[in-house]
């Protein structure tokens, strides 16, 4: 029996690749997502009897080819079959399939529908919205919660993004030079949430969610590749690169959260910081600082740092300044006032913060911070307070363990 925990996570981390590949082979984005379901629904069953198949991704996209051609040709009674450049290669065996997923083509499928979706035509708030649904398969319930609008309102943003696409007015077609720098910001930007849809993941399905945080870092070199002289593309590369080379750390042996202060740096990747470090340092002679350079450089003082008491706050709060000046965001004051704790106390960090409650009334990791800023000034009750909520709001088991770890610690005092 394969745990189906496993199974979830790994037909997740599959879903860029094979939703990728279906729309090249059937171009209508609807036909690509429902074969992809099917695929997911024959998996559910196939591989909790028989094990997981070597390739689970080729696995998913033969199956899904095979479900949407069997579709196809149902409705070819009543109506005639889609010209050959609508629907291509309907009668290849595996073996050519198999021929198709090692090639090229199969390779670049996900930044082909990454520029599709970051579409100019498509409003800005329907672009990312739509490559989290189609690419990184979250539910509408998660992306309407990261953009804090309302369920129903982020599916009527999906839906015309959608339609649009069915319709023709957004072309497959891979777009050229000119396209393609003009939406790059936007790609770059679902890149990395990509990325933290992998990294994000709790310990129990990390194993399973590594190939998303490795499809993001193949991306941003293919993206690299393209414009070798954007810094900020540089930036983006070193900032997954420098969070990456953590993975091993960040969880222990019984599955829960480790602070990036009390992580064991023997486990870090010396090897993946250092070509972080060789990026950012590139990317900053460039002198053109943007928000992925910023977070890179934060990521590098830490990787720099040879122990946790090393760590240079200072510079941190100041880069942390710098980018809230750049991108305001409530997320990134909280994030800030981790360093201005430790640079000028936890009633400074606590001033900073308290602001921000309003906006930020759903989000765990700002009750878990309050908490704890509350109890290291003594303010037991209201920690208390914040770190229930905090577990309310919890994403994951490990979130939630890892703040009852301060409640008992409430609790023995």
């Amino acid at each position: 029996m394969t745990d189906a925990n496993w199974i979830d996570a790994a037909l997740t981390a599959a879903r860029p690749q094979a939703v990728g590949a279906l729309l090249r082979y059937f171009r209508n984005l609807d036909v690509a997502e429902e074969a992809f379901q099917e695929a997911c629904v024959k998996a559910l069953k196939n591989w909790t009897k028989n094990g997981p198949p070597r390739d689970p991704t080729a696995w998913l996209i033969f199956v899904g080819r095979n479900s949407a051609i069997d579709v196809v040709r149902r409705q070819a009674k009543q109506q005639p079959l889609p010209p050959e450049e609508v629907l291509s290669d309907l009668e290849d065996n595996e073996t050519a399939i198999a021929e198709k997923i090692d090639g090229a083509d199969y390779r670049d499928d996900i930044l082909r529908l990454l520029f599709i979706c970051c579409h100019p035509d498509l409003p800005a708030t329907q672009q990312i919205p739509l490559a989290l649904r189609i690419v990184s398969g979250l539910s509408v319930k998660q992306i309407a919660k990261a953009f804090l609008v309302g369920e129903s309102a982020m599916e009527q943003r999906i839906t015309r993004a959608k339609g649009r696409i069915a319709a023709g007015e957004i072309p497959f077609e891979t777009p050229d030079p000119i396209e393609r720098a003009e939406r790059l910001a936007a790609v770059a930007a679902m890149v990395y949430l990509i990325f933290n849809e992998g990294y994000s993941a709790a310990a129990n399905e990390q194993q399973a969610r590594i190939p998303l945080c490795e499809e993001a870092i193949r991306l941003i070199r293919l993206l690299l590749r393209m414009y070798p002289t954007e810094p900020e593309i540089m930036g983006l590369a070193a900032l997954l690169l420098l969070q990456n080379a953590r993975s091993a750390a960040r969880f222990d042996a019984k599955g829960e959260v480790v602070l990036l202060e009390d992580q064991d740096r023997k486990l870090w990747n010396r090897e993946m910081i250092n070509e972080g470090l060789a990026l950012i340092d590139k990317a900053m002679r460039h002198r053109q600082p943007g928000p992925y350079q910023i977070q890179s450089a934060i990521a590098a003082l830490h990787a720099r740092a040879q122990t946790a008491d090393a760590t240079d706050w200072i510079e941190i709060d100041l880069l942390y300044g710098a980018l809230e000046r750049m991108m305001p965001s409530p997320v990134i004051t909280l994030n800030r006032a981790v360093a201005v704790a430790k640079v000028r106390g936890p009633a400074a960090a606590l001033t900073l913060i308290e602001p921000l409650e309003e906006r930020l009334s759903g989000y765990f990791h700002y009750f878990g911070v309050k908490g704890g800023l509350l109890m290291k000034i003594g303010r037991n009750g209201e920690a208390r307070e914040a770190f229930n909520r905090a577990i309310a709001l919890a994403n994951t088991a490990a979130e939630a363990a890892h703040i009852r770890m301060h409640l008992d610690s409430l609790s023995k005092k």
